[in-house]
């Protein structure tokens, strides 16, 4: 479909079903695979290799923050562009992000790589514990300038109208890793290396079937020759700012809960948040999926000032971010036993006590989550991406770390309540930000 006339003709609620749910279906199939690489090094290894996935895992995804930074910092604007009928532009800044993300990936992978023991070991693992964490984490290093870029181009298809290629390529995606990840682990038996040599494999085909719309120029955007400038790059910063603070911030939160679990609880306490953060990571990416997918629309017609439009668009938005989190919060609370059981095989006693409690504590996040959640990706579809980093820093390291401090004489149990309490300052903060901005969002339309 045309995706000019989709943003701008088809009616809200339609445009929701239309371009939201595909988005939202594709990010589950994208979170499976992460779930199941779970699953799967928890089966095929160990208890320790789990444990190894998960501390590496907070630098396996800042690993990819830089190049989450270019790809959704140049969406918006070229969503923006194109709803100002400037193709010209939409196709410089595409084509600018195109080169900054594999050359960011390229210069952070080799970073990453190169101080992946120092980064372990600062953690407090040792042993085999800290030399399968530092295999996991070289390896998708290694891997990064052919990778990192699928995110972005993920975007850039929405953008281009290939909502269900989008789709489709994220559910390949997970096949292939899968795929991949069995045959290395389960057939070949390999190391805990070849987890993360799986799931790069899997993402690089899918990066050379991307393109191939955008290299035969079949696609709404397309390559041309890059002019870079400063106000260009200032403009990616700004709009991808939120979603690249949110992804450092939110790992530097992970690093620093992985240095109080290893000393609180060793192994386990790490097993245990990497349980939750599995959970986390099949939610959320539900409600990114469904949000994301309409910020080009909802970008596009800001940018031709049919600001009704884009409160109607919104109102869907939140609903269904609201529904999809409260649904979460009933099905952790019923399955706690059966959810541990994916990852932790053969829990039992104090082990699956543990966990089971951290879960119960854990599911009230979803309670509140999804207002600061929808608020967060409205902001930034609207170019207002000053008030989305706001809110994505404070709930993704100001509110935890603070809590850090004020709950650390309940042990364990203050790093399980963190996740509430946290969620429930961040909806007061995303209310108040409403709350500011009420009269910018309510423009008449232009005439």
């Amino acid at each position: 479909m045309d995706s000019t006339a989709l943003f701008s003709k088809t009616p809200p609620l339609k445009l929701f079903f239309i371009a939201s749910l595909p988005g939202a279906v594709g990010m589950l199939a994208s979170s499976l695979y992460q779930l199941i690489d779970g699953i799967l090094v928890g089966n095929f290894l160990d208890s320790t290799s789990f444990a190894a996935l998960n501390l590496a895992m907070p630098f396996v995804i800042i690993n990819f923050s830089l190049a989450d930074l270019v790809g959704v910092g140049s969406s918006v604007p070229i969503s923006v562009a194109l709803g100002q009928n400037e193709r010209q532009k939409a196709n410089n800044i595409f084509t600018c992000a195109c080169f900054l993300i594999v050359g960011a990936g390229a210069v952070i992978g080799a970073v990453m790589f190169a101080a992946a023991p120092f980064l372990i070991g600062m953690m407090g693992a040792e042993g085999e514990f800290a030399a399968q964490a530092v295999q996991y984490l070289r390896t998708y290093a290694l891997c990064s300038p052919f990778t990192t870029i699928l995110y972005a181009v993920d975007n850039y298809l929405r953008i281009s109208g290939y909502i269900r290629g989008s789709m489709a390529l994220n559910i390949l995606m997970s096949v292939l890793c899968v795929g991949f990840e069995f045959l290395f682990l389960g057939v070949f038996g390999w190391g805990i290396w070849a987890a993360a040599l799986g799931s790069s494999l899997g993402m690089f085909i899918c990066v050379l079937l991307a393109f191939i719309p955008f290299v035969r120029g079949k696609a709404l955007l397309h390559f041309c020759k890059p002019r870079f400038d400063l106000d260009l790059l200032r403009q990616i910063i700004a709009c991808g700012s939120p979603s690249f603070l949110n992804n450092i911030a939110g790992r530097l939160t992970s690093i620093l809960m992985n240095l109080f679990l290893v000393r609180l609880g060793g192994e386990l306490a790490v097993s245990v948040y990497g349980v939750l953060m599995y959970v986390d990571g099949f939610i959320q990416p539900l409600m990114y999926g469904m949000c994301d997918s309409l910020q080009p629309a909802v970008g596009y017609n800001w940018g031709a000032r049919k600001y009704s439009r884009v409160r109607a668009i919104e109102k869907c938005c939140f609903t269904a971010a609201a529904v999809i989190s409260l649904l979460s919060v009933v099905v952790i609370r019923l399955f706690p036993v059966q959810i541990t059981h994916l990852f932790i095989t053969g829990a039992e006693g104090d082990a699956l006590a543990l966990s089971v409690g951290a879960l119960q504590v854990f599911s009230l996040t979803y309670l509140t989550r999804w207002l600061s959640f929808a608020t967060q990706s409205y902001m930034l579809a609207v170019e207002k991406s000053l008030a989305a980093s706001i809110i994505s820093v404070s709930t993704a390291l100001i509110f935890p770390v603070i809590l850090l401090v004020v709950l650390w004489p309940l042990g364990l149990d203050g790093l399980w309540i963190n996740f509430p309490a946290t969620a429930l300052l961040a909806a007061a903060l995303a209310l108040l930000t409403l709350r500011l901005n009420w009269s910018s969002l309510h423009q008449p339309d232009a005439s």
